[in-house]
């Protein structure tokens, strides 16, 4: 017969190990859009940062 101690721990270890998988899904899981957006610029522009567009590159 299990004590009441042991029966205490067997049921902590199944609640995390029951819970485990939705943690690791609201961790890893990114629902929201990114943070960051890449923007590529046709050849001979280059990107301006000030106005957020493509800008003819300039030449000296």
């Amino acid at each position: 017969m299990e004590t009441p101690m042991t029966q205490f721990k067997t049921l902590l270890a199944a609640a995390a190990l029951a819970g485990a998988p939705g943690m690791a899904l609201a961790e890893g899981c990114n629902w929201t859009k990114p943070d960051q957006v890449t923007m590529s610029c046709a050849p001979g522009t280059v990107l301006d940062a000030a106005s957020g567009t493509c800008v003819a590159e300039a030449t000296s």
